[in-house]
């Protein structure tokens, strides 16, 4: 049995099914994704989602969805399943599943009669193009599919309505059609590779809901247009492949295609395996350029999620050349900030007062995993110039002051990973001396000064050492409290006695001011009031304005952001400081934190992890489908592991 599998009891119940989806990318950013009914409840949703970079920075929704109809005898059994104005499913398709399981590809099986259909969908690795399998196991008697397209060609953020600017015109090509409905969208090609009919019939399918933009409150009712059907018979063992692009390939070339796109994916067997298809599905490759995407389905590649998340997702699962190209591009913007220039990448939120200490920390991890020999090759001289850089007061948000702490200006706006605002000001808002962003500096001086040392520059080396020999003590003076945790952070007289996650980065660093004891208190504490079995709060229930919740309205959930959710990314510098304060007997501990994260992979989006969590019981998985720091969070604490299970 698969590691993935979803019976009909679940598949027929809407309320069951429809919170779970499915998300299939390529390395274009370009996407498909749906819930296991195929059901659409999100604007983002869509069987084939690409950017359209003639137009503007966002993805587009080309082919929202494809409704199969099975014929026999002339009676009509439509597999497809909409929700319409007023909570109205139809048709029901979803009574027909029977199965839905995931090893290599999502495959589902329906059964209308004495009809077994499997379908089968892959997305192409490096093309813009969904390809569905048909394939008919049983029948017993002439059997003819019906493909309807539902078209969109409308930007992820909005939803589309009947007007006449669209274009009803399509022209034949082979074993398909291609079709554009607004001027500036890329050609749409659906093709099938068996001799087919179009049959020409349009029309607009109008009050389509998504269930999950109402309850965000956001616009949730559209129109998509119908340009027809393409029609086939079908034989008993026959499978039939459909293709949906941006460009026309030679259909007699689908199958093997398929098959193709088949053998390059792995396998989803087991939590690791899934997690290792969900690293994959954050590379991104776009104008010689080479990225890590923060999350599906809307977010970019910002700067922090990315080299907080690189290490996990390439060189805990043993992928290192792929962390080379992302740091190739990064070395870029890292070099545009130093030097002053405009970003020449596509890499957002670059000037955060973090973010360069975390690229250190990123290369670090480097040096651990691969090779200090290597990481002096290669990115020594950056770590030395992003710390003579901080340390000349050039950069524009971070200060080095007299006690070899850094400050920063975070009251008007968001400067850290916690982000949000409301009313154009931080919910949170971190300013001042921060703990992480100062437990990194001194991580940074000294990693530095090790890196320094091996290339024999032992002036500068011990320059930085002298450096960090301030910094370490002012670090506990201004954040080590009388109970035994860190403030979050100092500004001005202000203190932030709330208890947050921010102070596991300072005891799971490599290099951190904090002794063995020191550590062991603020872990037992984070323990006691940020630990659930999602992972870490971002706010104790005994601090004030704790906000567990993140549902209603933007601003509601805006205030809640980072105000008691769980975000799993954290638990990775939880289980790092459980080990280098327990040393092996904490790994049974960290085994058992792991199962309620391992069940994930069989909600929400299936084999990988959301953005968050609730604070509060049943923890609902909230905000992005697919998360960067969360799986790479995982994957890089499993290889630390590795060291003493065999993953």
């Amino acid at each position: 049995m698969s590691y993935l599998r979803f019976d009909k009891t679940l598949m027929t119940n809407l309320q069951e099914s429809l919170p779970k989806e499915v998300l299939r990318t390529n390395r274009s950013g370009a996407y498909s994704c749906s819930s296991i009914v195929d059901c659409n409840t999100r604007k983002y949703h869509g069987l084939l989602v690409v950017p359209v970079p003639e137009l503007d920075d966002e993805n587009h929704v080309l082919l929202s969805s494809l409704d199969e109809t099975v014929v026999q005898h002339g009676a009509q059994f439509n597999l497809g399943v909409h929700r319409y104005s007023g909570g109205v499913y139809s048709p029901n398709g979803h009574k027909y599943i029977r199965s839905c399981e995931w090893d290599v590809l999502p495959t589902t099986i329906y059964r209308v009669g004495g009809v077994i259909l499997k379908k089968e969908k892959v997305f192409q690795h490096f093309e813009n193009r969904i390809l569905i399998r048909y394939t008919l196991l049983d029948a017993h008697s002439v059997t003819t599919l019906r493909l309807r397209p539902f078209l969109a060609f409308r930007n992820v953020g909005v939803c589309t309505h009947e007007n006449a600017g669209a274009s009803r015109e399509y022209q034949v090509v082979d074993n398909g059609i291609k079709t554009r409905m607004y001027p500036g969208y890329p050609e749409l090609f659906m093709q099938v590779n068996k001799k087919n009919e179009f049959v020409f019939e349009p029309n607009w399918y109008r009050g389509i809901e998504y269930q999950k933009e109402q309850e965000l409150g956001y616009d949730f009712n559209e129109d998509l247009y119908v340009p027809g059907y393409f029609e086939f018979n079908i034989k008993k063992g026959e499978s039939i492949v459909f293709s949906a692009g941006v460009s026309e390939i030679k259909s007699n070339q689908l199958k093997k295609l398929f098959d193709h796109e088949y053998e390059v994916h792995v396998p989803r067997t087991s939590f690791t395996q899934c997690l290792k298809n969900a690293a994959h599905q954050f590379h991104h490759e776009v104008d010689n350029e080479t990225y890590i995407l923060a999350g599906y389905p809307w977010f970019k590649c910002r700067a922090r999620d990315m080299f907080i998340s690189l290490p996990g997702l390439t060189l805990a699962i043993d992928e290192v050349s792929y962390f080379e190209k992302v740091m190739e591009t990064a070395k870029k913007a890292i070099y545009d900030i130093i030097e002053g220039r405009e970003l020449s990448v596509k890499i957002y939120e670059m000037d955060k007062p973090d973010v360069l200490l975390w690229a250190v920390w990123c290369i670090q991890q480097y040096s651990r995993l691969v090779s200090a020999e290597e990481a002096v090759k290669k990115y020594g001289n950056i770590v030395n110039d992003i710390v003579n850089f901080i340390k000349s007061g050039k950069h524009n948000n971070l200060v080095l002051e007299d006690n070899g702490l850094v400050s920063t200006e975070g009251r008007e706006h968001a400067v850290t990973w916690m982000n949000s605002e409301l009313n154009g000001y931080p919910v949170v808002p971190r300013s001042g001396y921060v703990v992480e962003i100062n437990a990194l500096w001194y991580n940074a001086l000294m990693f530095n000064a090790e890196l320094l040392m091996m290339q024999n520059r032992n002036n500068e080396a011990d320059a930085c050492s002298k450096l960090a020999d301030k910094t370490g003590p002012s670090f506990k003076e201004v954040f080590l409290n009388q109970h035994g945790y860190l403030l979050d952070y100092v500004d001005n007289g202000f203190i932030s006695w709330s208890v947050r996650p921010n102070m596991l980065i300072a005891t799971s660093l490599e290099y951190s001011p904090l002794s063995t004891t020191e550590k062991k208190k603020v872990f037992d504490i984070c323990t006691k009031e940020l630990l659930t079995p999602k992972g870490i709060r971002s706010l104790s229930p005994k601090s004030g304005g704790y906000n567990p919740i993140y549902a209603g309205n933007h601003q509601q959930r805006d205030a809640a952001y980072h105000q008691g959710t769980v975000w799993p990314w954290l638990s990775g510098f939880y289980l790092e400081t459980c080990l280098k304060v327990y040393k092996k007997s904490g790994l049974s501990w960290i085994d058992r934190c792991f199962v309620g994260l391992e069940e994930e992979m069989s909600y929400h989006c299936i084999g990988t992890l959301p953005e968050l969590f609730d604070g509060n019981p049943p923890f609902s998985g909230r905000g992005a489908l697919s998360f960067a720091m969360n799986v790479a969070a995982v994957l890089r604490v499993q290889k630390t592991l590795s060291k003493f299970y065999n993953y």
